[in-house]
């Protein structure tokens, strides 16, 4: 069995701070959905996706203030059922966002790459069906918490899968993160040296090509940045997970939270439709 002290895992320490950054978190990203909803401007297939994402964030923010909660308060449950369940809604939500930057990536596969040759993958029901499989992925995935036995109750512990289910550890380290990541790497890769090639072509001249690469290049770095907020903030648990050092671990309760709510702040200042209307609501002009 996974055994971490209570005082090393600080818990009524680390608890409290990354419940902070999970309701900044909230707030921001369901600033940015609303303005989505409400603004003609960014009803767009790009923005779209962004507002996938940030339902994803509030989903894993709202889930993690949920399980802190049970943790620190609801310490009367010890139903092993309970707690497979919030292992369930806990995976699930990490899939929900790391999957939604995997789709981010492959719809600008298909704008910057295949879109000449198959018009139909940039259209509105390509993108619609591509969310629908992508959340049939992230409800089915995590299933594997609620048909085994390995996650059970323990006494001031997360319901995570325990350190000694290694057939179960592996699946869920690959499934939520490592397959999401390596092919959303692969994907810009492939998407970055099409464009390079692209605007090397002597026989591309025409301005109209140049400014749909340049809006392709801008478009994949805001993505390419947002994505790896995301990846890093995962990087200490991935620490710990090699290491078994327990400050790590730590670390790795608050650094997700902390990078959900840094990215969507990122977002806004980078994605310069979101950024332009921002400005024009809450930027004072001086006469």
């Amino acid at each position: 069995m996974l055994n971490i002290s209570q005082s090393s895992e600080n818990y009524n320490i680390v608890a409290p701070i990354s419940m902070t950054f999970a309701l900044i978190a909230v707030i921001i990203s369901s600033f940015i959905l609303i303005l989505i909803l409400l603004t003609k401007q960014l009803h767009t297939l790009t923005h779209l996706l962004i507002l996938n994402t940030c339902i994803s964030s509030i989903l894993y923010c709202i889930i993690m203030v949920i399980n802190y909660i049970y943790l620190l308060f609801i310490k009367w449950n010890t139903s092993d059922i309970s707690c497979r369940w919030r292992a369930y809604f806990s995976y699930m939500s990490i899939a929900a966002v790391m999957y939604s930057y995997l789709l981010q990536s492959i719809s600008r596969l298909f704008f910057s790459v295949l879109s000449t040759r198959y018009r139909w993958l940039i259209s509105l029901k390509t993108h619609v069906i591509l969310i629908f499989i992508e959340w049939l992925i992230v409800f089915l995935a995590p299933l594997a918490t609620l048909v085994t036995k390995d996650i059970y109750f323990r006494p001031d512990r997360l319901c995570w899968v325990p350190e000694i289910c290694k057939l179960h550890l592996a699946y869920t380290i690959g499934t939520y993160y490592i397959i999401p990541t390596v092919l959303i790497v692969t994907i810009y890769i492939i998407i970055y040296v099409h464009i390079r090639r692209a605007g090397t072509n002597k026989c591309i001249k025409k301005s109209a090509t140049q400014r749909r690469q340049n809006r392709d290049l801008e478009v994949l770095r805001t993505i390419m940045i947002l994505c790896s907020i995301c990846i890093l903030g995962g990087v200490p648990s991935g620490l710990y997970i090699l290491t078994s050092i327990k400050l790590f671990y730590s670390i790795g309760l608050v650094t997700i939270t902390f990078a959900v709510t840094i990215e969507k702040v990122v977002l806004i200042l980078i994605d310069r439709e979101i950024r332009n209307i921002v400005k024009k609501f809450f930027v004072v002009r001086h006469p």
